[in-house]
């Protein structure tokens, strides 16, 4: 049924992303906004809303919302004002939200995302800046609601698209490359599971060719990619069942269950004008200057879509090598380093996406915390490539040596484990006679037509050689001696 319904019905997709901007206090106070910490311990006068406090504005703040926004190519709104948005919950303490609404501080732009039918421009309505709410905690206590208010008045930017996603592939590529340029502008560390990152998904469908958006739900506070996918699927199921029945589908706010994956109810949804947005009387506007935009421009690092680029031009990466060095900056910087010593690019990527990859993963890791720095490795990738020493052999003895630390000279380790690879025929051909006599039944075999036979010989010379039989001029021995 799901599947006829998708052939009448599109899927319209918009997100709203908050981010936790990396500054070390509050948007408009001194308090700090560490994860962690006891509960209602990072909170002051100005956090609770205490009649008679005033708020005053973190210029860091301003400055990474601004950082974003060029990166994301959206136009700097260069006179702000914050509005107060009012509703009531109990972990609001005020009563209302500080945020921008008729002046967001970035308007406009988008992020590219890549997909398997092309490339898409995924363009934003808004970024704007706003605080933080408290938590609310319903399992503390058996008889009340338990309230925290460590997160009141954090510095949150929140990324606005345009409804123009149209599947959860979609959203999860726009989300994956949302987090990438954040932390790469070190403006939010991404973190989803402490709070840091959180998405809300406005989703609707409508007939195909209809050009008015369907009537929306919004699932709120999904804190995973996995969980924006899961719950983006279960929403447009649930719509296509509706229409199929007939039934309305009602604007609503819903909440997603991880565990059962469905979404459930939580409101009827309120419209703008319900938050009676009015300017907060409290903060003078303030001006960006054409100075300021030019600082900011220039601390913008080399961002991942256009490294991608460079490493696929440049060095011949694919795609997907390209995208998962520079799925964080610690790995790019490192392979960045690697390159500028050595000119083997390819064979650069596979010693990073492979047992130094594994390395950080099996001990649990990011690449900051990796023993070999880039000169190290660059000798040991020279040594493999000048063929001295076989790649297998290279990262199965000599890697672990230079990772434990007892030599930063992969040289010396390969010559006293006797690991340097020889082209002395008369060495090998010894090697290969000792192979071919431990094994005459499979050199029988061979001989019948099990020409796929050759590399098991392979395989046993390397070991009776302890890896030092260079391995073309091996193949060209075994074959010949084979062969007659």
């Amino acid at each position: 049924m799901f599947d006829m319904q998708a052939q009448v019905y599109e899927t319209v997709i918009g997100l709203e992303v908050h981010a936790q901007l990396l500054t070390k206090s509050k948007l408009f106070s001194a308090d700090e906004t560490s994860f962690g910490a006891e509960p209602n311990t990072y909170i002051s006068p100005v956090t609770l809303g205490y009649p008679g406090t005033l708020p005053v504005l973190n210029k860091e703040a301003v400055r990474l919302a601004i950082k974003m926004g060029l990166a994301c190519n959206s136009e700097i709104e260069t006179w702000n004002y914050f509005a107060r948005k009012n509703y009531f919950y109990p972990d609001l303490p005020k009563g209302y939200q500080i945020s921008q609404h008729t002046t967001p501080i970035c308007k406009g732009g988008y992020i590219k995302i890549t997909q398997p039918s092309g490339d898409k421009q995924v363009q934003l309505n808004r970024i704007h800046l706003e605080e933080d709410a408290g938590k609310s905690m319903h399992d503390k206590d058996d008889d009340f609601t338990s309230l925290d208010f460590n997160r009141a008045g954090v510095p949150l930017i929140e990324i606005v698209t345009e409804p123009c996603l149209n599947n959860s592939d979609e959203a999860v590529a726009f989300l994956v490359n949302l987090r990438r340029i954040l932390r790469y502008l070190n403006i939010c560390d991404g973190n989803m599971e402490e709070g840091s990152m959180r998405c809300d998904a406005n989703v609707s469908i409508r007939k195909k060719g209809e050009k008015v958006l369907g009537i929306k739900v919004e699932i709120k506070n999904l804190n995973s990619i996995r969980n924006v996918k899961r719950a983006i699927e279960f929403e447009v199921n649930r719509m296509h069942e509706l229409r199929n029945k007939n039934e309305a589908i009602v604007q609503q706010t819903r909440s997603f269950d991880a565990v059962n994956g469905t979404t459930f109810s939580l409101r009827s949804k309120e419209d703008a004008n319900d938050y009676r947005y009015f300017p907060d009387p409290d903060l003078p506007p303030f001006e960006v200057t054409p100075e300021l935009l030019r600082n900011i421009e220039e601390t913008i690092p080399a961002l991942p879509e256009q490294l991608i680029g460079r490493y696929m031009e440049k060095y011949n990466l694919s795609r997907y090598d390209a995208e998962v060095i520079t799925d964080d900056k610690e790995t790019a910087d490192y392979f960045e380093s690697l390159i500028l010593l050595t000119s083997s690019y390819k064979a650069a990527a596979n010693w990073l996406l492979g047992p130094v990859k594994s390395y950080l993963n099996e001990n649990g890791i990011s690449i900051s915390s990796f023993p070999l720095k880039p000169t190290g490795m660059a000798s040991l990738i020279a040594l493999v490539e000048d063929g001295r020493v076989h790649f297998s052999t290279a990262s199965s003895k000599i890697f672990p040596e230079l990772i434990s630390g007892s030599t930063t000279d992969p040289l010396e380790i390969a010559t006293r484990l006797n690991l340097i690879q020889t082209c002395d025929e008369t060495r090998i051909l010894e090697w290969v006679k000792q192979t071919l006599e431990k094994m005459p039944e499979k050199v029988l075999e061979y001989k019948k037509g099990k020409k796929g036979l050759l590399g098991l010989f392979v395989g046993e010379v390397k070991k009776i050689s302890n890896g030092q039989a260079d391995p073309q001029l091996t193949n060209q021995i075994l074959i010949q001696k084979l062969e007659k």
